[in-house]
């Protein structure tokens, strides 16, 4: 009977424990969805049909990052997609898109809310094909 009262204690330490691991793990899975969000949006501004402006590039590449954060089940609320720097539809120019979300600190219903959240973020790069019809500028990038 001596050794009765740790017991809460340690159930306690075991509810903590998992909740630290469960956070750690939804920061992990969240990388790996900005990662691929990123590549979706990069990929969708260079893909985008020659005589598309490039405001209209960035709002389908944003859409297309948003929507991939949505297949995976994340929150478009807590996700912004933006160009990093000055972004060019023209043949051989570098786009980087980046991709942030914000994790929720507690992922427990009704306390989700309370907490601010860590940041994950992840940025991709993507040349426009130097080759492709229908765009302006020199195909600079090709020996």
């Amino acid at each position: 009977m001596a050794g009765i009262e740790i017991l809460p204690f340690g159930v306690l330490v075991f509810v903590v424990g998992v909740l630290f691991l469960a956070q750690i793990w939804g920061v992990v899975e969240a990388r790996s969805s900005v990662t691929s969000a990123s590549r979706e949006a990069a990929r969708a501004f260079v893909e985008t049909p020659a005589g598309t402006s490039e405001s209209q590039a960035v709002a389908d590449a944003r859409q297309a990052g948003l929507l991939s954060m949505t297949d995976q089940g994340r929150s478009p609320s807590r996700t912004t997609v933006t160009p990093v720097g000055s972004v060019s539809l023209r043949r051989c120019s570098r786009v980087t898109f980046e991709v942030s979300y914000r994790v929720p600190v507690l992922n427990v219903p009704l306390l989700s809310g309370l907490f601010d959240g860590m940041v994950v973020r992840s940025r991709h790069s993507e040349l426009v094909d130097p080759l492709r019809d229908g765009l302006e500028g020199a195909a600079s990038c090709v020996g």
